[in-house]
This record gives structure tokens, C-alpha cells and sequence, in this order.
């Protein structure tokens, strides 16, 4: 039977008690409060929901990652980067970042980023936890994506493009970001055949948590403030922003 969350303090079970079927669905009820979440993350766990649903927590596996030194940037993306007249920033557009990461896809009529979610990761965004990185043509936005920063750990949870490959644009700075400025992992969730054409891998479960805890370690975290709970600084995000305000 699935656990039911309803402790006032984060609390959740052991992820090796996660579903098979589906995949990783491990408990559900629990807070959408920066407290939950970030220790939702750090222990390999994230939410995903629909509107007509309880919060549901998941932990799959196998895991999908990126390893920033295995991203693979085409000739075409490099060419694309150069000479698309792109600019990056860092946090400038947060909201309509995820705004436009739940708008419908194709034939796709709902999204998981509901009203609820959106709201959560916005106070993780004025937290300094949550970030977006904006590609911007013409003075238009036109692509980006959003997660959450923890040391030299990076969550995705979506991204968007509005013009060919904006989407890989964004990931590509976040990518060379990590790798240059001590990022070791970005955590894709789910596997996708457009990420694993980018260079992710899926590893066990048990390997991504065991990655966590060595780069996560509990000392790295203030969790006393149930409102407003302390993460590790990530040092490259410092190097996205600094490569916008060049460009700005």
C-alpha cells in the first residue's frame, strides 16, 4: 500500500521502496514547502502530479543523468550558438520560464505544472534554490529551462523552446557552466530519446543516490528553518550570469 506523508516535518520512506509499476512512485500527501522539496531532492525524490491528484513523490529506476563533461554539442548546436544571435541570462524571467514549460505541446492538453507546483518553485526561486536559464532572441524569449541548484548538483525539471534548438542552447551553457566552474551532475529524472541524444545515461537508482550522498553530504545543509531552509551554493551559476551581464 502506498504510504500516506502527513508528518509536519519532511519525512519519507527509504527510496528502495519505490514502485515497479509505475516506476517509482514512492509515497504521496506531504507539503509542497521549501523544507519538503529540498529534502526531497537531496534524497534522490521529486514530485510529480496531476491537478486531480494528491502530491505524489517519485524515485525511479533506472535514473536518467548528465554528466556535464559527457554532453554531446553537435556541429550544428556549436554553428547554432555562434551565429543564431542568442543571449543567455541567469534568473532574469523565472516565471515566464516555467510559465512557458507547462503550456501545451503538440496534442498534449494538461500539464504536471500545475498552479500548486508552479507557485512551490517560485518561493524556491526568490529562496535563491531554484533557477532558470533564458535564451533570448531579438529581445524575445524564446527558450529556456528550470531547476533546482544544490551544490554541484542541478535538478532539471523542464524546458522549453520557442525557436529551433533554444532548448539545447540553454542546456549547452548550463553544461560548459558545470564543467568548467565544478558541476558534476544534471539530474534528468526520466529517460527521453532527445536527452540521451544529448549525452545522458541512465544509471540505477541505488548509483544516483549513492552520487547524492557523496556530493550532498548532510553537513552541507541548514534544514532548522522549515520556511526557508539553507542549500549549498553552486559556483557556476555564478559563470551563466557573468556571461549575460557581459552580453546585456
Amino acid at each position: 500500500m502506498l504510504p500516506w506523508l502527513s508528518s509536519p516535518y519532511p519525512s519519507f520512506p527509504s527510496t528502495s521502496r519505490a514502485l515497479n509499476s509505475p516506476n517509482g512512485l514512492l509515497a504521496a500527501g506531504g507539503e509542497l514547502s521549501p523544507a519538503w522539496l529540498v529534502e526531497a531532492y537531496r534524497q534522490g525524490i521529486f514530485p510529480w502530479f496531476s491537478d486531480d491528484d494528491p502530491i505524489l513523490w517519485w524515485s525511479p529506476d533506472p535514473r536518467m543523468i548528465l554528466l556535464p563533461e559527457q554532453f554531446k554539442q553537435r556541429r550544428s548546436l556549436t554553428k547554432r550558438i555562434r551565429h543564431g544571435g542568442f543571449h543567455v541570462t541567469l534568473d532574469q524571467h523565472f516565471n515566464h520560464v516555467i510559465q512557458a514549460c507547462a503550456a501545451p505541446r503538440g496534442e498534449e492538453a494538461g500539464t504536471w505544472i500545475t498552479d500548486e507546483m508552479h507557485d512551490a518553485y517560485s518561493l524556491l526561486h526568490t529562496l535563491g534554490i531554484a533557477h532558470s536559464i533564458e535564451i533570448h532572441q531579438d529581445g524575445h524569449l524564446v527558450g529556456g529551462l528550470y531547476g533546482i541548484a544544490m551544490g554541484p548538483v542541478f535538478f532539471g525539471e523542464s524546458m522549453f523552446s520557442r525557436v529551433p534548438d533554444a532548448s539545447k542552447v540553454a542546456l549547452a551553457h548550463l553544461a560548459r557552466a558545470m564543467r568548467e566552474h565544478g558541476g558534476k551532475l544534471i539530474d534528468c529524472q526520466m529517460h527521453t530519446p532527445h536527452l540521451a541524444s544529448l549525452g545522458a545515461i541512465t544509471v540505477a537508482r541505488e548509483a544516483f543516490i549513492n552520487y547524492l550522498k557523496d556530493w550532498l553530504p548532510d553537513k552541507a545543509f541548514t534544514l532548522s528553518s522549515i520556511e526557508a531552509p539553507a542549500v549549498p551554493a553552486s559556483l557556476w551559476l555564478n559563470a551563466i550570469a557573468a556571461e549575460g551581464n557581459a552580453k546585456g
